[in-house]
């Protein structure tokens, strides 16, 4: 990659009021609504149903591995100005090595479509008997009204209508841990690093495709541009100096890995508590009959309200860092709508196919952790660079942890493409 002029500014013009930090939070909760979209649901789900308490550890090393990977993501935007996708735009040279590079990541930001929208439509079809067409419809539509909010009223409306949907999502999938508690020795057990045979190591893919998703790491790049770095004529506004913006990034950051960490186990502990052993529970639609059957019609409701608002909100996101993708990489605008239909007949073929709808979101999560090395390595050498970051570059211990993670996440996916194909 070319070198590039030191891009590190010491101030930022921000629509966040300098007295309040709380002003200066907002995008990693909204790029957080990532790591709990329905995917996650079904990855947790299914694991908990099969194999109980097995995998609790891979939930807890997924959440550590991305609260380092959104905040890098996240620097990178405040400190130059440009999302991960344009920084990659700019500094790719090669016309065919910037497309196959785009094709990659326009792939995974498909198959992150797939999973929302899917989400949404069981969701539908659990809550009010939509049928599963229709239901992807409906996700779609009011997708795009949610980026409309995004394209007419700005960052901080997008954040505000995100954030809502989040609570309502971590209300619904926590409250079923309650009313069916874990088991505490199962889950100090978990904690163990150990697979089960291919299907948990699939698993285990899947759920860390869920939980690290490589259009999070463009996204947030390009929302904390977005909120960070525009002009303003609003007078209230003041510049703000980027070492405090690091330091509210760095409590955003943790605030959103928590939530969603916290969602993420509640699920997988339900399904080891409620569900394991019961036929028919690793699928949303059994999981769901098994909830209202075995612990009662409000926490199985609140699950599926829970599951509806994940896949809302996080099909908006996924179609934000979908756009950011082409527009950085390919310096192409393509209209909103136009992209939302284009994105939306994956899902919508799957769903009139008749494919189960959990093994769809299952496999569309392993596909999504193939594409993280693709996203992570660039990030962690480009936040590496003083020629990109300046005085704001990693510091040696945060690249080698950052070069750990990437060189176990490209190590988990070599062994499983080696487990499926060996059967071993």
């Amino acid at each position: 990659m070319p070198k590039s002029p030191v891009t590190a500014p010491s101030r930022r013009t921000t629509n966040a009021r300098p007295g309040r930090v709380a002003w200066l939070l907002g995008p990693a909760l909204v790029a957080g609504v990532a790591y709990l979209d329905p995917g996650n649901v079904a990855s947790n789900m299914t694991a908990g149903a099969r194999y109980g308490y097995l995998l609790v550890w891979v939930v807890v090393l997924g959440n550590v591995l991305a609260w380092l990977i959104q905040y890098l993501s996240a620097k990178l935007g405040v400190v130059t100005g440009r999302s991960l996708a344009e920084t990659l735009g700019t500094r790719l040279r090669n016309r065919w090595g910037r497309r196959a590079y785009w094709l990659q990541a326009e792939l995974v930001a498909m198959a992150t479509d797939v999973a929302e929208v899917i989400g949404g439509a069981v969701a539908l079809w659990l809550l009010f008997g939509v049928p599963l067409l229709w239901g992807g419809l409906a996700t779609g539509a009011i997708s795009l009204a949610l980026l409309l909010v995004q394209q007419r009223r700005g960052a901080r409306s997008f954040e505000f209508v995100v954030i809502g949907l989040l609570l309502v999502i971590a209300f619904g999938f926590t409250y079923g841990v309650f009313a069916s508690p874990p088991d505490a020795a199962g889950v100090a057990g978990g904690l163990l690093p150990r697979f089960e045979g291919t299907d948990s190591v699939l698993l285990a893919a899947s759920i860390l495709g869920a939980t690290i998703m490589p259009h999070a790491i463009y996204a947030h790049s390009a929302l904390a541009r977005d909120r960070f770095t525009a002009a303003t004529s609003d007078p209230a506004d003041r510049a703000i100096a980027t070492p405090r913006l690091l330091r509210a990034t760095r409590w955003d950051v943790t605030i959103a890995l928590a939530i969603a960490g916290t969602v993420n186990l509640a699920i997988l502990l339900l399904a080891a508590s409620a569900l394991s052993g019961v036929p028919g529970t690793d699928s949303l639609e059994g999981a769901y009959a098994a909830l209202r059957d075995g612990i009662g019609p409000v926490v199985a409701s609140l699950f599926a309200v829970g599951l509806l608002a994940s896949g809302l909100a996080s099909t908006a996101v996924g179609a934000y860092a979908g756009a950011e993708i082409m527009q950085g990489l390919l310096r192409v605008r393509v209209p909103l709508l136009a992209r939302r239909l284009v994105t939306l007949v994956p899902a919508l073929v799957i769903l009139a196919s008749g494919v189960d709808p959990t093994l769809a979101l299952v496999l569309s999560q392993v596909v999504l952790s193939f594409g993280i090395p693709f996203a992570l390595v660039p990030l962690v050498a480009l936040t590496a660079r003083r020629d990109v970051l300046g005085d704001y570059r990693n510091r040696w211990l945060t690249t080698a942890t950052g070069v750990a993670a990437s060189a176990f996440l490209i190590t988990l996916n070599v062994v499983l493409l080696w487990l499926v194909f060996s059967g071993g």
